[in-house]
């Protein structure tokens, strides 16, 4: 039984996420104040024998008593909407398989969506015919499935994936900026600015030298048609 002068701190309401994690937590809870066996066996206290004597009453007392104190525990410990859920359950034991029936298999499959995104990121690259802004739009919406399903994704390590996918005519640029910034502090939005403008210079330099050719060549059609 929990010693009088400890108080352990409540475990985190359960609202639908990370459910393996506060289950951890909540049976950590229930142990504290020996309650977790009723959840765990569902057993009940063996009735009292004839003549009992006042110790063994107030034994027999407590330990009738723990069942609907976990059953508060773990109906305080969600929220409303994850409480309507388990309202209709008689015992702890009811109420805690039923969370588990209905929210390990949830979580199950978050992480197998995790898993898969987490795969998705680290074999995407940039396609050669692709913009570096379409890249990063292609790069981001991974990485915001991810964030949705509750995981944290550093921008950091998205800048470290942009620079390290690009195509090798991005190279010249990547290292202008190794020169000229601390890369581990860039943000995105910097580093896209700096390759966009880059690649519209680029297309810049394409249509002059495209004109220039098709100006040439004009010229010289002409020079043979005044022949």
């Amino acid at each position: 039984m929990a010693s009088s002068g400890f108080s352990p701190a409540s475990p985190p309401v359960f609202n639908g996420e990370g459910f393996n994690i506060w289950v951890v937590k909540m049976r950590t809870y229930l142990q504290a104040f020996d309650l977790w066996e009723v959840v765990n066996s569902d057993t009940e206290p063996a009735p009292l024998r004839a003549n009992p004597t006042v110790v063994q009453i107030r034994q027999h007392t407590d330990e009738r008593t723990k069942t609907p104190k976990a059953m508060s525990c773990i109906q305080n410990c969600v929220t409303d909407v994850i409480f309507m859920r388990i309202m209709a359950c008689k015992t702890p034991k009811e109420a805690w398989d039923k969370l588990k029936e209905e929210f390990q298999g949830i979580e199950r499959i978050r992480k197998q969506q995790l898993l898969n995104l987490r795969r998705d990121f680290e074999n995407l690259k940039m396609k050669e015919e692709e913009t570096v802004k379409q890249y990063s739009d292609r790069i981001m919406a991974v990485v915001n499935s991810i964030r949705l399903l509750g995981e944290q994704f550093s921008e950091a390590r998205i800048v470290e994936k942009v620079m390290s996918t690009l195509p090798e005519r991005y190279e010249a640029k990547i290292s202008s900026l190794k020169v000229s910034r601390d890369l581990t502090t860039i943000s995105l939005t910097e580093l896209i600015n700096a390759l966009y403008a880059q690649e519209q210079r680029r297309a810049s330099r394409q249509e002059e030298h495209q004109e220039r050719a098709f100006q040439a060549k004009t010229k010289e059609a002409s020079s043979i048609s005044a022949q």
